[in-house]
């Protein structure tokens, strides 16, 4: 069967699906979507993937989503007439924050596409850009789709060689660097780019000036050079079914992987995704959000850029050592409307709430302990009517705790790019912060199903996003099943790589997660494990790890990283890590315990401060305790296979220095088990048995 039967197949399966007034007898509405398709400029497409940066595709369009295709550039011009007057992007700049309207962005964005083309920016050719969130990130993304290339960001943690790979693969012919320590390492392999023409640095001075080198201020001068009507040529020819960005997967399993979009894949969903989420267009109320995610993650770079253009939304960006410690000076500066974090920088938060708590006096402590119980008892409950008792806790307490994290005018908390536990969303309703899930992946254009005010249930990852569908295949049992992707945020395919495309697509062009999960009866969505990080053990058990890992975590708050093994093996065990401080200028891990990982030792007995105190059973007052928390969690287990038979601490916690965590702090399973693999037998035999 070839593409153009499936699409037709799987159209019609679709429709035939809905019980919406026999819609396929309905001339009316299978006209409007050929009349929307008509009066589309979009490229001539046979199939619904393609591996060529210069491909088109055909679109998923049916009932649910038949907007008109639009590109980057109608989008963005859309705006302008709407919002052009509002603030668009913040910078602080020493003690003063610049800002820049629609409009400006806009006639920027257009000069930094022309600096690209008298560069020489070939069309579906990339623009790298690596460095962390700017004005000038944003400006030169938006250029670049302008200019008729491909923007591809590079992770600012990136080795040479991984940033080699991601402007190699996409036939970069021009990296956009912030800074000097950036910019060496593109100097260690620029001689192996073909296709490489310039270089341009965005945040400081360069340190010589060499051919093809440029500062922002000589690169957007290049602008003047190129006329409005060549740039506005490249424009019309643009269409909204071809490639304009390149998304490159963490690579945890192998090279990484090129995720191409679309324009349609991206306006589509930047306009549907964050309706889902109820964040509002700017006419209404003007939404204000911090950047300060990694852009070359689809998370942050839909939620934050493309998002941002869509409904007139203020962005203010993040100083680049956020993560350090100066995200929350910025929250209160700018006291955003709208928060998204990943797990681990949630998880972060709540520690550094819980070692505040702890240095309060007897009587705050108690009065700050009372206020979360009021609010998680009356959050829990999941109604619109709020007791006196909560009213009185969340004006005494909870709004003052608010306004110290910079988050007074928040209304909306995502999470999103990995699982949240559930002790950590627990925390969070105790502050009467709900975390909104997003779930999805960078081959969907990021969210595919969204947790928000009118569609929350606890630890579900929402409802599936208006103008998307889902399936479950291979379901067992107990209604699990892989979870299965189609709508027009799915994407164009891997660029380059048609065996991997046509493994993560199925026949009929539903995209495969990976994800194990379950809908309950009124379509909420729970991810319960991933496929590929299943564990089948050597008696054919199979075992997700991710929901035993989490009650390890929750039953033993000393414990910052749990991860199990067990493939091919007779029984379960855990490596663990414990909590300890960072260091704030390298970002690692440190000996010294945490303040809430000392207090854990001290209500059991121990005196321990540091990880050395502890590992390699030092302690026996810590080991015994961790001992009888996981032998709690193997209590509640539901087979004998599931039951962690060995664990053993590790002596240093997992970090994205380290390479145990990728650049959004998920856990790089492959990676742990590679940097382990030379001492994983001597490890193994440390482990400390468990007594069943």
């Amino acid at each position: 069967m070839d593409c153009v039967s499936r699409v037709t197949n799987i159209l019609f399966c679709i429709f035939r699906s809905l019980n919406c007034d026999d819609l396929l007898s309905n001339a009316a509405e299978k006209k409007s979507i050929e009349e929307v398709l008509a009066g589309a400029e979009l490229a001539p497409a046979q199939c619904l993937w393609t591996t060529e940066a210069s491909g088109s595709v055909q679109l998923r369009m049916d009932e649910l989503c038949p907007e008109q295709p639009i590109t980057v550039h109608q989008m963005f011009t859309n705006s302008v007439q709407k919002y052009g007057k509002l603030t668009a992007l913040a910078s602080k700049r020493g003690n003063k924050w610049e800002k820049v309207t629609f409009s400006e962005y806009y006639h920027l964005s257009r000069m930094a596409a022309k600096g690209f083309l008298k560069l020489g920016l070939e069309q579906f050719h990339s623009v790298a850009i690596l460095g962390f969130n700017s004005a000038e990130w944003f400006i030169a993304a938006v250029g670049t789709v302008f200019a008729g290339g491909i923007m591809a960001g590079i992770y600012t943690t990136n080795s040479p060689d991984a940033c080699l790979y991601v402007a190699k693969d996409s036939r970069a012919n021009v990296i956009v660097v912030e800074n000097q320590k950036q910019l060496d390492k593109i100097l260690q392999v620029k001689d192996k780019l073909p296709h490489l023409k310039a270089i341009v640095q965005y945040s400081g001075s360069l340190k010589e000036k060499l051919p093809n080198f440029y500062s922002w201020e000589e690169f957007m001068g290049l602008g003047l050079e190129v006329s409005d009507q060549e740039l506005d040529e490249v424009i019309s020819s643009q269409k909204a079914n071809q490639c304009c960005a390149l998304i490159y997967t963490s690579g945890t399993t192998g090279s990484p992987k090129g995720v191409m979009l679309s324009h349609d894949n991206i306006t589509w969903t930047a306009h549907h995704a964050s309706r889902a989420g109820d964040m509002q267009p700017a006419e209404i109320r003007q939404e204000s959000l911090v950047s300060y995610l990694p852009l070359s993650h689809i998370a942050a770079q839909i939620y934050d850029l493309w998002t941002g253009i869509q409904w007139g939304e203020q962005v203010s960006f993040a100083q680049p050592d956020a993560l350090k410690g100066s995200l929350v000076d910025t929250l209160r500066e700018v006291t955003p409307t709208a928060h998204m974090g990943v797990p681990r920088v949630w998880e972060k938060i709540m520690e550094k709430i819980k070692e505040g708590i702890s240095r309060c006096g007897y009587m705050k402590r108690k009065l700050v302990t009372w206020a979360m119980s009021v609010s998680l008892e009356a959050n829990q409950r999941l109604t619109k009517y709020k007791s006196f008792l909560f009213t009185l806790a969340d004006s005494l307490v909870l709004q003052k705790l608010h306004a110290e994290l910079g988050i007074s005018n928040c209304v909306k908390f995502f999470s999103g790019a990995a699982p949240i536990g559930n002790e950590t969303l627990q925390f969070f309703l105790g502050l009467n912060i709900w975390l909104y899930e997003a779930y999805g992946m960078s081959e969907s254009s990021g969210p595919h199903f969204m947790s928000g005010p009118k569609a929350y249930r606890f630890s579900s990852c929402g409802k599936v996003v208006p103008g998307c569908r889902y399936k479950l295949v291979n379901v067992d049992a107990d209604g699990i099943g892989e979870v299965c992707f189609w709508g027009r945020n799915v994407f164009m395919g891997f660029l380059n790589l048609e065996d991997k495309t046509k493994e993560a697509l199925d026949e009929d062009g539903w995209l495969r997660s990976g994800d194990l999960g379950k809908v309950d009866e009124d379509g909420f969505l729970y991810i319960t494990g991933r496929i590929k990080e299943l564990i089948i053990t050597a008696g054919g058990e199979n075992v997700a790890p991710l929901s035993i890992e989490d009650a390890v975590k929750q039953e033993l708050p000393i414990i910052s990283n749990a991860m199990l093994i067990g493939d091919k093996r007779k029984f379960l065990s855990m490596l663990l890590t414990l909590k300890c401080t960072i260091n704030p200028e390298t970002t690692e891990p440190t000996d010294i315990l945490s303040l809430g990982a000392v207090e854990f030792c001290q209500r059991h007995g121990s005196q321990s401060t540091k990880v050395s105190d502890i590992i390699g059973g030092k302690d026996k007052i810590v080991y015994q305790s961790i001992e009888e928390g996981i032998a709690r969690v193997n209590s509640k287990a539901t087979s004998n296979a599931q039951r962690i038979q060995k664990w053993t601490i590790i002596g240093k916690d997992f970090s994205i220095v380290g390479g145990e965590l990728g650049p959004t702090m998920k856990l790089r399973r492959p990676v742990v088990l590679q940097i382990l693999a030379a001492s994983l037998l001597k490890i193994l035999l440390l482990f400390w048995p468990i007594i069943l």
